[in-house]
C-alpha cells in the first residue's frame, strides 16, 4: 500500500500533518495542567520521551535492546544524587545524568553491535543486570531505600521551581526539546541510512556504509536521550529507587513502543500514555494492573500488529 506525498511547509521542511499533530501536542500539555494532576502529566510527558528513545533504535535503527532500564536508570541515580548531595541546579542535575548515560551506552553499545538479533538483546540485558546489581550494591544509591527527598533546587540558581506547577514548565520544555530532536535525527539523511540498514543490512555495507558506526551512533543517541527522560522523572518524583534499573522497565518500554506503533513518529508517545495512565488509575487492582497490561498488549499484537498509530496510519494513508 502506498502512501500519499506529504505537503511541507514552507519553511521548516515539516510536514503539515506531523506539524499540526506536534502543534495539538504542545496545546494539549500546555492546557492540560488545569483540569488533570500536573505530576501525572509530567510522568506521561517523561516516559513518552523515554519510549520514543527506546523507538529511535528499535524503530528506526532496528536493534532490539532489553537493557534500556540501564540508561533511564543510572542517570536516574546521578541526577537525583547531584540534586541532593551536591545541591546543584535541576538543569545541571538532567544534564549529568545524560551525560552519565550517554557514556554508559558508549560503553555498552560498543560490545552489544558486535552481535546481531537475539544475541544482541540478551547482550543488553546482561549488561542491564550489571547496572541493577551496582545499583543495588552501591553505597551512593541508597540500596532498596533509593535516593529519596531529592529537592528541586533553583533553576540557574536564581528561579524558585520547586512547586509542581513551576517544575511542569521545566519537564515540558525538555521534554518536547528531545522530541523535537528525535523527529529531526529520524528524517535527517542520517535516520534514511538507518532505515537502509535496518532494510537491508548487508546491500547497505555493499553500498560502502560502515554499518557499525551507525549501530553505534544511534544505541548512544538512543541511550542519552533515554538518561534525559530518566534523570528528568528523578526530579518529578524527587526519587530515584531500583524500579528505574529493574528489567521489568526495559519490558514496559518495549511494550509502549509496540502498542503504539514501533517503525512511527507518534506511536511511543501514546504506547507511553496509555500504560501510565493505567497505572496511574488502575493502581487500585494492584498486581491485577500487569495482568491487564499483559492482555491489552495480546490484543494489540492480534489486531494492531503494526501498533495502534501504524494501523491509524496504514487506513489513512499518511505517514504518522
Amino acid at each position: 500500500m502506498s502512501f500519499s506525498r506529504p505537503r511541507h511547509t514552507a519553511d521548516l521542511g515539516i510536514p503539515r500533518l506531523h506539524l499540526a499533530i506536534f502543534a495539538g501536542l504542545l496545546a494539549f500539555f500546555a492546557i492540560a495542567p488545569f483540569f488533570l494532576y500536573p505530576v501525572f502529566l509530567m510522568k506521561v510527558m517523561c516516559f513518552a520521551l523515554f519510549a520514543c528513545a527506546f523507538n529511535l533504535l528499535l524503530g528506526y535503527g532496528g536493534l532490539l535492546s532489553f537493557g534500556h532500564a540501564a540508561f533511564f536508570g543510572a542517570a536516574s541515580y546521578v541526577s537525583a544524587h547531584a540534586a541532593k548531595q551536591w545541591g546543584l541546579s535541576p538543569e545541571l542535575c538532567v544534564l549529568l545524568g545524560t551525560a552519565a548515560s550517554a557514556v554508559l551506552g558508549l560503553a555498552i553499545g560498543s560490545l552489544a553491535i558486535r552481535r546481531q538479533g537475539i544475541y544482541f538483546a540478551m547482550v543488553t540485558l546482561a549488561f542491564a543486570q550489571m547496572v541493577y546489581f551496582i545499583s543495588l550494591q552501591a553505597p551512593f544509591t541508597g540500596g532498596e531505600d533509593g535516593i529519596q527527598a531529592v529537592p528541586r533546587n533553583m533553576l540557574f540558581g536564581l528561579f524558585d521551581i520547586s512547586s509542581d506547577s513551576a517544575f511542569y514548565v521545566f519537564v515540558f520544555v525538555i521534554v518536547f526539546a528531545g522530541l523535537f530532536l528525535i523527529y529531526r535525527i529520524i528524517h535527517s539523511p542520517f535516520g534514511q541510512v538507518l532505515k537502509a540498514i535496518r532494510e537491508n543490512e548487508p546491500r547497505s555495507v555493499s553500498l560502502g556504509y560502515e554499518v557499525n558506526r551507525y549501530k553505534l551512533a544511534i544505541f548512544v543517541m538512543s541511550a542519552t536521550l533515554a538518561g534525559t527522560a530518566g534523570a528528568t522523572k528523578a526530579l518529578v518524583f524527587q526519587l530515584a529507587s531500583l524500579t528505574d534499573v529493574h528489567w521489568a522497565m526495559s519490558g514496559e518500554v518495549v511494550l509502549m513502543s509496540l502498542l503504539g506503533g514501533m517503525h512511527t513518529v507518534f506511536g511511543p508517545i501514546l504506547g507511553a500514555a496509555i500504560i501510565v495512565t493505567m497505572q496511574n488509575y488502575f493502581a487500585g487492582l494492584g498486581a491485577w494492573v500487569t495482568v491487564l497490561q499483559g492482555t491489552i498488549f495480546v490484543i494489540a499484537v492480534m489486531l494492531f500488529r503494526e501498533g495502534i498509530i501504524g494501523v491509524l496510519g496504514k487506513l489513512t494513508r499518511k505517514q504518522l
